[in-house]
């Protein structure tokens, strides 16, 4: 077949005048991990990233039960379902009627096999035996079926060595029924005559538990382990050789090709079990819990979240060479089963069943509705599927029908033009469909299915999400799609402002003398403040203090990602001001900028910030934002000290001044006699409010130095000193006058 990429054009909004943000954008899914996002209905979804149709699976029958543990056939295409919670057996016929023919008080069915007269076999847990039910029964209690096995009456076996679980049932070609046992471990053969059943030990093991029993073509029994993950395998004498010792603990489950290969499904790390105890509903309430004590193996457990450190499938070909075929990183194989077309695996904890190929390219091929997909049987026209949480028995068809997969939801960020389609596939036996809504559930008021093609385009309202489903049939194989749109676009959204006056963040901080930092900071908790993420632009910003300064620092978004430009304008803030802003700097693109304050009168004001998404549109299609400041003052003049006098009276400094501010109020004064420490005065009223304050005060003459006096020098003129008084305006301007006293 030929390789034919398809492009489907087709319009998903009317025509608006709204301006459209920053170029296409496209949504591209060509990859394994995207596609099981979306909802897959029998379409195989492979490693190399591709979609082709698969084996449709159907619901048979849910049945009354949590677990489905195993299933067996019959020739007439019955399924016999083995189940726990409750334990029970159910003939399920190929339509889905169902019909109870064994009922138990255990705590499950774990394992099921039919004759080769017809009668179906039972081996409950934890007691361990195994029942006959005859084909037809219905309704038959564990009281009144024949039991054929029973740990507590075998030959030569201690009571405290008797087996205590049950794993497996097969049918031998001597048409002998093989019973796969542990704690301990062996293989017990029971021949089933018309009367009374002989069980007899067949073969046993060192290992906790035989877990699985494969017979080959040529009638030798393969069994797998659960301790050291071995397979065992066992020739008519009951003679074990060890065929493969597996990395894993835990053999789950054995398979056979009719060339001979061996699939051997394996899991958990040697040395521990991580499985937890088995929940049970017995006769008590769905909450009772029976712990068994010795070890759980993964097919007792039920906890639907449980991935005991993976999976891992190996292929043995009939040398006994081992190569390791695959390994799922998030599934536990517990049911493998070969066919033509590849080797499937039933799997949980996501119920999927997988086909995987020789060279280990594997195949996603069906969702079941359920937490685990545990067993495989013979069905007319395909395979049976049992599944666990819940119990549900399904169809696996043998040939691949149609499917269809819909995409996950695509969140355009805003309201969005959605353009062409373009589906990279070989074939083109598929049908492809949009529909789009502006809430991110498909189910709440979106619109219908679309139905593209390559020659028709039609009318489906603009939308932020939109999703796709592609239908095909077999033949066709899909490798990608991809889906253009264009979000409409939003105007950007200045969140916050703020403005520190007497501080600079520009290059030119670097080259200055070593002066006090000061951290720039976004309000932490404002109102205001919507979708500012956590990144460089709203981190704490360093800057040095400069009184001829005044920094304005921003934070802004566009929920289209647009590229942002920014102007600030600056206006005074008071009565009759108006609109009246005046630019004072734009293009900037980073989120603050520092400007002269010198360069403005004094005075209280308010800066505007403009943001704009012009860097990403066409001309004269750009949206803006803007936010304002909130109120600051500018005041870079320094007070004056005037009239400054001191004399000497009784032995004290008397000194009288004052001082002036142009801008704002005095806050503080201090003086210094000699050069001596700063100390702080009040002025004549006590209160420093005013813009204008007077000084009177007296001061205590410095005491002769300690070193003058040792060094023997001679004191200085004492009716000489130098006062100094410095003074700071409400916005730490200083000034400083002094003056000598002889």
């Amino acid at each position: 077949m030929s390789f034919r990429v398809v492009s489907l054009s087709f319009l998903l909004c009317s025509v608006s005048l709204t301006c459209l943000a920053q170029g296409t954008k496209v949504w591209t899914e060509s990859h394994m991990e995207e596609w099981e996002k979306g909802r897959p209905r029998g379409v195989a979804i492979s490693s190399d990233g591709s979609l082709a149709a698969a084996p449709g699976s159907t619901l048979t029958a849910t049945t009354p039960s949590t677990y489905v543990w195993a299933i067996a056939s019959d020739k007439a295409g019955n399924a016999y379902v083995a189940t726990g919670s409750p334990a029970t057996v159910l003939r399920i016929t190929r339509d889905g009627k169902s019909a109870t023919m064994f009922k138990t008080k255990d705590m499950s069915v774990q394992a099921v096999a039919v004759g080769p007269d017809g009668s179906v076999y039972a081996a409950t847990l934890p007691n361990g035996k195994v029942y006959r039910i005859p084909a037809g029964s219905t309704d038959v209690g564990a009281e009144k079926a024949t039991v054929v096995f029973d740990p507590a009456k075998l030959e030569g076996v201690k009571p405290d060595a008797a087996p205590k679980y049950i794993w497996d049932l097969v049918f031998g070609p001597d048409g002998a029924l093989y019973v796969a046992t542990g704690g301990p471990a062996a293989v017990y053969r029971v021949h089933t005559p018309a009367g009374d059943a002989h069980a007899e030990r067949f073969f046993e093991s060192d290992e906790q538990h035989i877990r699985a029993l494969l017979f080959e073509k040529d009638g030798s029994l393969l069994a797998g382990s659960d301790g050291d993950g071995l397979v065992y395998r066992i020739d008519k004498e009951g003679k074990g050789f060890i065929l493969f010792n597996a990395p894993k603990r835990e053999v789950t489950a054995l398979t056979e090709s009719p060339a001979g290969q061996i699939y051997v499904a394996t899991v958990g790390e040697k040395g521990k079990s991580s499985l937890p105890p088995l929940p049970v509903q017995g006769l008590v309430a769905v909450t009772a819990t029976i712990t068994i004590v010795t070890p759980g193996s993964v097919q007792a457990s039920n906890n639907n979240a449980l991935v005991p450190d993976g999976s891992e499938v190996y292929e043995l070909d009939p040398t006994g060479a081992a190569r390791k075929l695959w390994a799922p990183h998030d599934d536990v194989v517990y049911g493998l089963r070969w066919t033509p077309d590849g080797l499937l695996a039933a799997t949980g904890n996501r119920g999927r069943i997988y086909r995987v190929q020789e060279n280990g390219e594997y195949a996603d091929i069906a969702h079941l509705e359920a937490s685990q997909a545990t067993a495989f049987a013979t069905a007319p026209d395909g395979l049976y599927v049992g599944t666990s949480n819940g119990g549900k028995l399904f169809h696996l068809s043998a040939q691949s029908a149609e499917g269809s997969l819909e995409s996950d939801v695509q969140d355009a960020g805003a309201v969005a033009r959605w353009g062409r389609a373009d589906v990279d596939a070989t074939g083109s036996d598929y049908q492809f469909s949009v529909r789009a809504g502006n809430v991110n559930n498909a189910d709440r008021g979106w619109s219908a299915w679309k139905a593209v093609t390559a020659d028709t385009t039609m009318a489906t309202p603009q939308a932020r999400f939109a999703q796709w489903k592609l239908t095909l049939k077999p033949g066709t194989r899909v490798h990608a799609v991809a889906l253009n749109y264009l979000p409409v676009n939003v105007a950007p959204v200045v969140d916050e402002v703020v403005v520190m006056p007497g501080a600079r963040v520009n290059q030119q901080a670097q080259f200055q003398p070593p002066v006090p930092t000061v951290m720039i900071n976004l309000p932490s908790a404002s109102a205001n403040v919507v979708n500012i993420q956590q990144d460089a632009t709203t981190q704490p910003l360093q800057g040095v203090k400069d009184k001829g300064a005044a920094t304005v620092r921003w934070a802004a978004h566009d929920d289209n990602g647009d590229d942002l430009v920014f102007a600030l304008y600056y206006r005074e803030s008071g009565r009759n001001t108006g609109e009246n802003w005046q630019l004072l700097k734009d293009n900037v693109s980073e989120r603050y900028y520092t400007f002269d304050a010198a360069q403005v009168p004094d005075g209280p004001y308010q800066v505007k910030v403009v943001g704009s998404d012009a860097p990403s549109h066409n001309p004269g299609e750009a949206l803006t934002g803007e936010r304002t400041s909130e109120r600051f003052v500018l005041d870079t003049a320094t007070p004056v000290v005037a009239n400054m006098v001191a004399r000497l009276e009784g032995g004290k400094l008397h000194v009288t001044a004052e001082a002036k501010d142009p801008s704002s109020a005095i806050a503080r004064s201090e003086y210094s006699i000699d050069a001596g420490p700063w100390q702080y005065i009040e002025p004549v009223g006590k209160i420093s409010d005013a813009a204008t304050e007077r000084y009177d005060f007296s001061a205590p003459l410095p005491q002769a130095s300690e070193q003058l006096r040792v060094a023997k020098l001679p004191p200085a003129n004492p009716n000489e000193h130098t006062v100094t008084l410095r003074v700071f305006d409400r916005y730490d301007n200083s000034a400083t006058a002094k003056t000598v006293v002889r």
